[in-house]
């Protein structure tokens, strides 16, 4: 090899078998040692030729690497070579994906054993370009290329993400390599809070985490494939540390890193271990997963110019093969929706007082179910606070389940202008189980005038002439114990017509039916099923007699 070269690949089949740590010794030392050698007769190169034959390798080795799913780190320190060598080897050969996704539910199970509260729904969050304008990734190597200018900007990461490793666990895995051998944890910590000082959450969703914090029964989490250290720093400088916790990894010095496999896993383990209620927010294809798995999912959708392109081709196919069904809020409120809003119904997020109820405790779902529990209050006045609490839900709920649609009304002073109504509200069918369900199905049908309404006392009062044409099945009861009843009107509605959409409306759910193993939790995991109601008991009883809803209704109490 002359001076002017810096030679030429060899490498075997079964080097790119394992992973790969380069030790990365400056040049200057490496030429001194050459001179220092006596023993073996070598070529005299300059210490600029071993730079550049040095640059040449660590090039073509972090190709190769990507080309064939193994890790490559760079080593430098020589003063704790050994050392830290020896706690990479360790590392590889430890870190599997298993391991990885144990540790991140670890971290989990912590942030839950540390919540004293009794949680019953929970957020998670995504973080960058969700809860915030920023990609603070992006953001994280410019400030770090101004502070160190042999920093190049996020290139490096770009490279390695559109690389054939894409967005996998060892795409992270190498990402947290990196910035391990480019910044000690001091500067990293440093560049983390530089970045966090110049980032903020996007104020719907402060409002939005300021409230779940007030919240007894709810909790926030957020789940970053980024730089988790960033996110701590932004949530603390938003005054939102202490109610909202951070699960990321980035670092070799974290136990973890996150994926969009981790990302669902996290919400399935909340579901599954915890019996939560999950509410998931996220903006890019690397949520879809966690999105699909979560009970309701919210697409954050931003302006056109930053936001993810790739989003709208992987979304469509989230929701043509059923495993998505959510809805998206606009970032500002006069972007340009994804998709349309059939597929995928807006919900305004600038509205805090609409959009938290569908996730709080309401105090209008209070009042309206105080009069309903009131052992004082029967027959019309009774009926008359279903038919009030039917109607609430109706026009709180039912319409961000199912969208609206635009349509034209004769103006009061003359001429046409827009109105508003439920999405194929013609083709919905509203179904009180009778009796109890007629007066909630009556306040349902106030609020959608146009839709059909059919009394039904068993499964078989539904045919299939009541069916035809429609999209969408409303069905109303006042109580749902065991969820049994329920389940089978919903069965015969699928079986009929198996595409239409299912959404019970309900006063009260008792806990044990929507829980881990009721029998709605499981039919709605198996099949699909939307449930809306005032609220939920953990009380088993069930009502005979004068504590019956049906005969509390129609003063039938005398009725043993």
């Amino acid at each position: 090899m002359n001076n002017e070269k810096t030679g030429h690949t060899v490498y075997t089949q079964n080097d790119m078998e394992t992973h790969i740590l380069y030790l990365d010794i400056d040049p200057e030392i490496v030429s001194r040692r050459r001179l220092d050698d006596t023993e073996r007769n070598r070529l005299m190169v300059s210490v600029g030729h071993l730079r550049k034959w040095q640059e040449a390798e660590k090039l073509q080795l972090r190709q190769l690497c990507r080309d064939s799913g193994i890790l490559f780190s760079l080593v430098s320190s020589e003063s704790e070579l050994s050392n830290v060598v020896s706690a990479l080897l360790h590392k590889f050969r430890r870190h599997t994906k298993e391991f990885n996704l144990s540790c991140a539910k670890t971290k989990l199970d912590e942030i839950l054993v540390d919540n004293n509260r009794p949680l019953h729904t929970i957020i998670v969050l995504d973080a960058d370009r969700t809860l915030t304008v920023e990609d603070t990734g992006s953001l994280f190597w410019k400030v770090a290329s101004k502070h160190h200018p042999g920093v190049a900007d996020d290139a490096a990461l770009n490279k390695l993400f559109s690389s054939r490793l894409g967005y996998s666990y060892i795409a992270f895995r190498q990402a947290a390599l990196l910035y391990a051998e480019t910044f000690d944890d001091e500067e990293l910590d440093l560049l983390c809070e530089e970045v966090a000082s110049a980032t903020a959450v996007r104020p719907e969703f402060a409002s939005m985490l300021h409230k779940a914090g007030e919240q007894r029964h709810v909790g926030a989490v957020v789940v970053t494939c980024g730089l988790g250290r960033i996110w701590d720093k932004i949530l603390k400088k938003a005054g939102l540390s202490e109610t909202v916790k951070v699960i990321g990894g980035g670092c070799t010095a974290d136990s973890f890193v996150v994926d969009p496999k981790v990302k669902a896993s996290l919400v399935l383990h909340l579901q599954m271990t915890y019996k939560l209620y999950v509410w998931a927010f996220g903006d890019s294809p690397l949520d879809l997963p966690m999105l699909a798995q979560a009970d309701d999912a919210i697409v954050v959708v931003g302006d056109e110019e930053s936001r993810s392109k790739s989003m709208d081709a992987a979304l469509l196919e989230a929701v043509r093969s059923g495993g998505l069904r959510g809805r998206q809020v606009l970032l500002p409120s006069n972007v340009p929706p994804r998709l349309d809003n059939s597929k995928l119904p807006v919900v305004d997020l600038s509205k805090p007082e609409r959009f938290h109820s569908m996730l709080f405790d309401s105090h209008s779902a209070q009042l309206l179910m105080t009069p309903m529990r009131n052992a004082e209050i029967a027959g019309p006045d009774l009926r008359k606070a279903h038919q009030d609490a039917g109607w609430y839900l109706a026009t709180e709920f039912l319409a961000e389940v199912f969208g609206v649609e635009e349509y034209f009304i004769q103006h009061v002073q003359g001429g046409t202008t827009s109105g508003f109504r439920l999405q194929y509200e013609q083709k919905t069918l509203i179904v009180p189980l009778m009796r109890g369900g007629e007066a909630m199905a009556f306040g349902v049908n106030q609020a959608f005038p146009l839709a059909r309404f059919l009394h039904a006392s068993r499964p078989s009062d539904i045919t299939l002439h009541h069916l035809r044409g429609i999209r969408s099945v409303i069905l109303v009861d006042s109580v749902v114990n065991s969820g049994g009843t329920i389940i089978q009107f919903a069965q015969r509605v699928k079986e009929l017509r198996p595409m239409a959409h299912i959404v019970v409306v309900a006063g009260v759910v008792q806990d044990r039916s929507t829980s881990q193993g009721g029998l709605v939790y499981k039919y709605g995991m198996r099949v699909g099923l939307d449930l809306v109601a005032l609220r939920t008991s953990g009380n088993k009883y069930t009502g005979s007699g004068g504590t019956d809803t049906g005969n509390r209704l129609f003063n039938t109490t005398h009725l043993l």
